[in-house]
């Protein structure tokens, strides 16, 4: 026993608990894949925290990420829009553009909390890299991409800010070197100003005396000015208020513009009208707004244009800005700081998940040569005839362990490898009949399977597997009747429209929809015609008894 601890086994066992250790084990900004149910694709969502709930169980707080299948239709035509110069670019086949579109998803600022058992494993999430090859996400395992934004509640798709500026536009043109003794022949009053003068005929003790002056004067200022004396009601605040740089960098500049001349410049500083008065962002915000403005940044973070358009729309984006950066430099900041690491030092920060071996209720097991399924749908749930079909996604007869997938009167059914591609992709590997409506109609209704909070419409379609509740009441219900009775409109338009409906070629062809709009237009079409043919026979006919 002890020989399997030494030498390259030894190492080789380490390595493998190393690993192990390493997939179990799910931390703070980890992306990983969740299970809400059992025959649904996994969810994608990244880790923002863990959080212990009194029972003792662990809760990640999740973002959520939506997948192509999740987004309505006018919204996913609107992707492949932005997508188009992409696919131009690079020559794809159709199997690649089709897997590749499984490893699309779209980011959201949404947040959701779910149980951390429901943990299924590791994946990777990466914004859109407009220098990378496109078939690289393929060929990583567990890899997604992003470049939109997604809102569920509004409905819409935004691009993501982050991009790479690269190119002639982003970068400056750099001269060439020059020679040794070789003059600079270019204006630089043209390239650059000045604004400061370092060998001006002031000391350093005139200077410092002409900004406590500036100093003094806006601190007068702000008591003549009643919106400042609301708001630093003390001498003390209003003497700090007037010492921030904005009347130092004002006091300076003034003393620059009069080429250091201190009566000129005192002068400027105390005009006829009253003395001046400079102000900063941080005083031009009222207490109410610097409350938004954290509430915002709590919530998004330094999305500064999600905070103008949600908190403060009256407030400009440059103002936005340099109020962040100017509040940085505040106690509070330092306090909240404070506050927020020792609240990260009492949360978890990573959780260990067992790896989830439970069997799944949609394993096929076969008994007496009839499939059935494992959650107890009973041996008559799958007929027969069934046993012998291939994987719906790959054609293989030979699988350690088929999948029901679809509808039960279907019957498909998927292999190994291809259901976890299904799980994890939320696609099959090659398009098939029974997935084809799922990329060119819009979404149907959700289905009455319990879903997680706030998850896309296309969670559970049409396509997804529907169980068996294994009870024979429930499978031997009948089924309601109906009748489909034609209008005259379509019996006429079956024989006027016949090379556009072709019935039998529509027939072989049972997932793919038919469109009754440019067939009613082409029926109409062809009404009209036929009716103004048949007015200028009855005006011919009239010409003609006429002569007569």
């Amino acid at each position: 026993m002890l020989r399997l601890f030494d030498g390259d086994d030894g190492k080789r066992l380490k390595a493998l608990a190393i690993q192990f250790y390493i997939t179990c084990v799910f931390s703070v900004t980890d992306y990983v894949f969740f299970e809400n149910s059992s025959s649904n694709p996994y969810l994608i969502r990244r880790i923002e925290e863990l959080n212990k709930t009194a029972s003792g169980n662990v809760e990640a707080k999740v973002v959520c990420f939506y997948r192509r299948r999740d987004i309505s239709h006018s919204l996913i035509q609107l992707a492949d829009k932005h997508a188009k110069d992409i696919e131009t670019i690079t020559e794809l086949t159709e199997k690649q553009k089709h897997q590749l579109r499984h490893r699309e998803l779209f980011l959201s600022r949404q947040y959701e909390s779910l149980p951390a058992t429901h943990i299924r494993g590791k994946c990777s999430v990466a914004l859109l890299n407009e220098t990378e090859a496109v078939l690289s996400y393929l060929d990583k395992e567990d890899t997604f991409f992003y470049s939109l934004v997604y809102d569920p509640t509004q409905k819409t798709l935004l691009a993501d800010k982050g991009e790479i500026r690269v190119g002639p536009r982003f970068q400056a043109d750099v001269p060439e070197m020059l020679q040794e003794g070789e003059a600079d022949d270019r204006d630089q009053s043209k390239l650059e100003e000045k604004l400061w003068d370092p060998e001006c005929p002031l000391t350093n003790k005139q200077i410092d005396q002409f900004l406590v002056v500036a100093r003094a004067v806006g601190t007068f200022a702000r008591a003549l000015d009643c919106s400042s004396s609301v708001r630093q009601p003390s001498l003390h605040m209003s003497a700090a208020a007037a010492s921030r740089d904005i009347t130092l960098f004002h006091a300076m500049d003034t003393l620059h513009r009069h080429n250091y001349d201190l009566s000129s410049a005192l002068s400027v500083l105390v005009p006829a009208g009253g003395p001046v008065l400079c102000r900063d962002e941080m005083e031009e915000w009222s207490a109410s707004e610097a409350a938004m403005f954290e509430e915002a940044l709590e919530k998004y973070g330094k999305d500064f244009n999600d905070i103008r358009q949600d908190f403060l729309p009256w407030k400009s984006l440059t103002s936005i800005i340099e109020y962040y950066y100017m509040w940085k430099t505040t106690d509070r900041y330092v306090q909240q700081k404070r506050l927020k690491a020792a609240e990260a030092e009492s949360k978890l920060k990573q959780v260990y998940i067992p790896t989830y071996n439970k069997p799944n209720p949609n394993q096929i097991s076969m008994t007496n040569g009839k499939m059935a399924t494992v959650n107890g749908a009973g041996p008559g749930a799958f007929h027969a005839a069934g046993g012998g079909r291939a994987c719906e996604s790959c054609y293989t007869m030979q699988s350690a362990q088929w999948y029901s997938w679809g509808p039960p009167n279907m019957q498909c059914r998927l292999c190994v490898s291809c259901w976890m591609y299904w799980k994890k992709y939320g696609g099959l590997k090659m398009p098939s009949r029974a997935e084809a409506p799922e990329e060119r109609t819009s979404p149907s209704p959700a289905s009455n399977e319990p879903r997680s909070r706030s998850h896309g419409p296309r969670q559970s379609n049409h396509m997804v597997p529907m169980r068996n509740s294994g009870s024979p009441k429930s499978s031997m219900k009948t089924k309601q009747a109906f009748l489909l009775q034609a209008t005259r409109l379509t019996k006429l338009a079956r024989h006027m429209c016949r090379d556009i409906i072709r019935l039998r070629r529509a027939a072989r062809r049972p997932f793919v929809p038919i469109n009754c709009g440019a067939i009613k237009a082409e029926a109409i079409l062809h009404s009209h015609n036929n009716s103004c043919c048949s007015c200028h026979k009855q005006v011919d006919c009239n010409r003609s008894h006429t002569l007569v």
